[in-house]
């Protein structure tokens, strides 16, 4: 690994702490629902030098793909990229296969001109609230757990149970509410089920990734979820450590973007333009 690439990385772990500033979590979970196939890494990356990016690409694809140009005098955005290399093993003589990483650069859209992109498809999956009960049922066929409706104690408005790995909402919420707290016991099944990848995490971070997952698919589905309070995010974080953190981060992306996925896969299945 270069020593550019080592101080980039370093770099991209001071700026991991700097995210979770109350201030600035929000911001990064809009723009993680824009880039969720992403790894951590590189999001972080992409949000630290280009925080108004909204679709990226190499220089060679907005060519080759897009038909698009990068405007002259343009500065691209640094990412991480892996490469494989073979060597010979002195000891053994065996030629083996190492992965390694380098930089690289990627350009945004309003970097570029030329041909129109695509509208994204999954955009008009099921419209806005004015479909409220299509975008619920489709989130409904997403869960990994089943879901039922209930009254529930005041003040909550849904809960999974671990035990049982069942989805229980209240009923009675808003429209905006429910799909938000299905959003947000649906991204619980996913990371705190029995032998899930954050199963072991204390209630409190359990409360932080199932609730900024929520925000993320619902910004990605056009939702405005922002009356929310992100306040609490900097206290929960300040005795977290740096591994901790990008665990928390890890675990964000990859549930938004199983969800995400999904939602997409099913818009496909269903041949919306």
């Amino acid at each position: 690994m270069s020593k550019n690439t080592k101080q980039f990385i370093a770099d991209l772990d001071r700026g991991v702490r700097e995210l979770f500033m109350s201030d600035r979590w929000q911001d990064y979970l809009t723009f993680l629902s824009k880039f969720h196939h992403y790894s951590v890494n590189n999001t972080i990356a992409i949000y630290l030098q280009r925080p108004t990016a909204t679709r990226v690409a190499s220089f060679t694809d907005w060519q080759t793909k897009f038909g698009r140009q990068i405007r002259k005098g343009e500065k691209g955005i640094r990412i991480i990229a892996p490469h494989t290399y073979k060597d010979v093993d002195p000891q053994t003589g065996e030629e083996k296969q190492y992965l390694a990483f380098h930089l690289t650069h990627c350009f945004d859209v309003s970097q570029t001109t030329g041909k129109p992109l695509p509208q994204h498809p999954a955009r008009n999956l099921v419209g806005n609230l004015d479909n409220f009960a299509a975008l619920r049922d489709a989130i409904t066929a997403i869960s990994p757990a089943p879901i039922s409706y209930k009254p529930l104690a005041d003040g909550v408005h849904g809960c999974y149970d671990t035990r049982s790995g069942e989805i229980t909402i209240c009923t009675g919420l808003g429209e905006r509410q429910t799909i938000k707290t299905l959003l947000h016991e649906i991204a619980h099944a996913h990371l705190h089920s029995q032998g899930g990848e954050q199963e072991k995490a204390d209630q409190f971070t359990r409360e932080v990734q199932a609730e900024s997952v929520a925000y993320v698919v619902c910004r990605y589905l056009d939702i405005d979820s922002s009356a929310y309070s992100f306040g609490y995010i900097a206290g929960w974080s300040h005795d977290k450590t740096l591994p901790e953190l990008k665990s928390s981060i890890e675990a964000i992306s990859k549930a938004a973007d199983a969800m995400i996925t999904d939602l997409e896969n099913m818009n496909r299945q269903k041949g919306v333009a």
